[in-house]
Formats: C-alpha cells, sequence, structure tokens
C-alpha cells in the first residue's frame, strides 16, 4: 500500500512513525514533511494548504490511503476534494470541519443540540467586546473565532489583561480575519481534560486518555500556546468518559450527521470537567498536537485498519487495545515562541537522546540549511519518555532533554507533575 500523511509538524511525524511498522505498507510519502519524518518517508513539497495540488499528487501516485494531520487543510475541504477523485482519505469534510473552524459556529452548533459549554457572547468590534467582558466579570475568556494555531485565546484576570486583549484583536489585529469575530465566554473552573474520538460518522471509538499543558511556562503561566507537553494515560474522575461520550461526543457526531455533515475521523473534545459537570471548551477536527505524540505509540497494534474502518463506515465491529505503559512529552520551543519564533538556530544532542532507553524525538519546526539541522518554527521537538508509569516516563522524558541543546529553547519543567 501507499500511504500519504499531509502534514510536517510532530503530530505528523509520530503518525509517520506509527504508520511505517504497519503491515502492509509498502510505500509512505508525507507532504511537506520534516527531516525527521524524511528518515521515514519520500517527503514531497507540496504545502498541507494546497488541496489541489496534493489531490492531484496523490490521484498521479493511485495513493491508496491519505491522512491529515493539521487543521487548516481540513477546513479548507481537502475531504471534499479528494472525495472528488475517489482517493480514501481520514479526515471531515468541509462541512463538518467548522466545529474548529469557527468558535461561533461551533457555539452555536452545542446550543442547537444541548451540549454543555460555556455561557459566550459574539462581538464584532471593540465594544461590544468591552461590554461582553463587563457582563460576565472577570475572569473571562476571549477566542478568536477562526484558526488561529492555538493562540487565539486569552483568559484574562485582570482589567490590565483584558485591555491587553482588546488591543490585540480590533487594534493590532494580530489574528487578522480569524479575530474579525471574538467569542466572549465565562471562565470555566475544573479539571482539563482532553478527549479524542475515532469515528465514522455515527459509531465512536474513543482513543486512549491524554491531557495536555497550553501555557508557555511553569504552573500554567503565561500565554497560550499550540501546546507545551502531554501525558497519556490521564487520571479522569470515575465515570468522566462515560459522561462526555454521551453527554457531547455522541449529540455532536449525531448533530453533524442531522446536519449533513457526516464526520469521519478524529473528533477532539476540550473539555472542563466543572463541579457541574464536564463542559465543552473547544473542538477539534483531527489528533490533538501534542496528545499524539503520547497516545498514538501506546496503541497495541496497526493503526491503519482503524483509519480505513473510519472511512468505509466500518468501526462498528472494530475493539482497540492500549500498551500498559506511560507517555510523558516535553515540547522544546524556540526562542521568541509563541510571539515570533527565531529561526536558524542549530540543534544538537539527538543522536544521545534517542540513545536512551524509552526516549523518542518526534521532529516539527526543523529544516536541513548547509547540512545541519536547524530550528524553522515555534515548536520544534517532541522529546517523548515512556516507562511504566507517568513519574518514570516523565523522568525518561527530561533525562533526554538534557542531552539536547538549542540556543534560547523554552520549555517547561513541570509537564506530567500532577500526575506523578
Amino acid at each position: 500500500m501507499r500511504v500519504l500523511i499531509v502534514g510536517s509538524g510532530a503530530r505528523e511525524h509520530a503518525l509517520a512513525w506509527k504508520l511505517a511498522r504497519a503491515e502492509g505498507v509498502e510505500e509512505l510519502y508525507a507532504a511537506p514533511g520534516n527531516p525527521g519524518m524524511a528518515a521515514l518517508a519520500h517527503c514531497v513539497p507540496i504545502g498541507a494548504d494546497g488541496i489541489v495540488e496534493l489531490a492531484e499528487f496523490a490521484a498521479s501516485l493511485h495513493m491508496d490511503f491519505t491522512v491529515v494531520g493539521p487543521e487548516l487543510p481540513l477546513c479548507l475541504g481537502i475531504a471534499d476534494e479528494f472525495a472528488r477523485r475517489d482517493l480514501p482519505l481520514l479526515g471531515p469534510s468541509r462541512g463538518a470541519a467548522e466545529v474548529e473552524g469557527s468558535k461561533v459556529f461551533a457555539k452555536e452548533f452545542c446550543q442547537r443540540y444541548g451540549i454543555p459549554t460555556a455561557r459566550a457572547e459574539v462581538a464584532r468590534n471593540r465594544d461590544e467586546m468591552a461590554r461582553a467582558a463587563k457582563s460576565f466579570g472577570l475572569p473571562v475568556v476571549f477566542k478568536a473565532d477562526g484558526l488561529a494555531a492555538g493562540k487565539g485565546v486569552f483568559v484574562c484576570r485582570t482589567a490590565d489583561q483584558v485591555e491587553e486583549a482588546l488591543v490585540r484583536f480590533f487594534e493590532e489585529r494580530t489574528f487578522g480575519v480569524a479575530g474579525e469575530r471574538v467569542l466572549v465566554e465565562e471562565c470555566l473552573e475544573g479539571q482539563e481534560v482532553s478527549f479524542m474520538a475515532l469515528t465514522d460518522g455515527s459509531t465512536v471509538l474513543p482513543l486512549a486518555s491524554a491531557r495536555d499543558y497550553k501555557r508557555l511556562g511553569d504552573g500554567d503561566q503565561g500565554p497560550n500556546t499550540g501546546g507545551m507537553g502531554a501525558v497519556s494515560p490521564a487520571s479522569f474522575p470515575q465515570g468522566l468518559g462515560a459522561t462526555i461520550l454521551r453527554d457531547i461526543v455522541y449529540p455532536a457526531v449525531n448533530g453533524l450527521a442531522q446536519e449533513g455533515r457526516l464526520f469521519r475521523g478524529v473528533l477532539y473534545a476540550g473539555v472542563m470537567a466543572t463541579a457541574e459537570g464536564p463542559k465543552l471548551l473547544e473542538f477539534n477536527c483531527r489528533l490533538g498536537d501534542p496528545e499524539t505524540q503520547v497516545v498514538i505509540p501506546r496503541l497495541d497494534g496497526d493503526l491503519l485498519p482503524l483509519l480505513q474502518a473510519a472511512v468505509r463506515g466500518e468501526l462498528g465491529s472494530l475493539r482497540v487495545g492500549w500498551r500498559r505503559e506511560a507517555m510523558a512529552c516535553v515540547v522544546l520551543a524556540a526562542a521568541g515562541y509563541p510571539n515570533v519564533p527565531r529561526r536558524g538556530d542549530l540543534i544538537t544532542g539527538l543522536g544521545d537522546a534517542l540513545n536512551l532507553e524509552g526516549a523518542l524525538v518526534f521532529q516539527a519546526g526543523t529544516v536541513i540549511e548547509d547540512g545541519r539541522l536547524v530550528t524553522s518554527g515555534g515548536r520544534v521537538l517532541s522529546v517523548i519518555g515512556r516507562g511504566p508509569s507517568i513519574a518514570e516516563a516523565v523522568a525518561t522524558a527530561y533525562q533526554a532533554v538534557a542531552h539536547i541543546h538549542i540556543d534560547g529553547m523554552q520549555y517547561r519543567t513541570d509537564i506530567g507533575k500532577d500526575f506523578a
């Protein structure tokens, strides 16, 4: 079989690492891929947003299956483009992907189907945003309506932070078109949970539990990022997973189907376990990053048959098993992230890190320049540790981190401490 992976991040590197081991996969391609993925797949210089070019490439090679990592091509309609050419691809249609592509759509969708979520108002200018914030009181949450690479969320606990957010959205226009509408929400308190499930549009197959760490600094301080680390499994309160399935995931999958937006792929529900029960923070239309890096390697068996069954609408007869081990991910980010990441810094020590038993390293913002591996984006590496417990997995991950050097690199030192 020929399999194509769309994307260039650590999530896609983790998918390549797993799919390269799948029975029957003879040729693996990545578009555009990264230097780490190049050791496992043929990298093709087509951007993840080039959906027509990707479809033409897949058709020319008679690609047997395509897996899409990032949200942008899904929201642009890559699944629809591939479907027109009868090319099998895992990922929701453009209409179904709107649950991530528009925070406003997702909120209104939740209201239509009774999915528990935070109270919210939509603001289209600075005055509306300020009035809504005042009505909710502090703390308050602001979310860019469109895609913002995980950086369009502001949790404001002071008046100064509210003013900064007002400036970022409607004076500096930091998020461009994505920030033309802002969702103003009440701030939910509780334990945050990452809940990912594979679905064929009717059957839902939950993936292993995980928890990610979105803030840049230790103790959940600093700005929101795309994710600075993750652990799996994550200990949920008893019955929480079943409640999330019943009250959030199944109503979403069924509601999308009722609206002609059949969702086949991975639905990610970011959930806050509040005192009143779980409430939705956000939907994503794909695997989480960095959660994928700690979940997919724990899968017991091949990944490809599960993905193919989801595309064919045949998940109902399948079961999935997970290795009885823990995994922890520490993200190494470039200097300047998440605002203006510095590029071109030399990356050293990967070989020593990979020589540690139980360590993996998935690449993201990397490129080869003049024969040297250097930084090319914000989140540079996902450093993974595995072990019989969260504490041992965390220890291995940080031992591997100690071998790696990137000038000015940023990382959290408290990943998994709340589980260890």
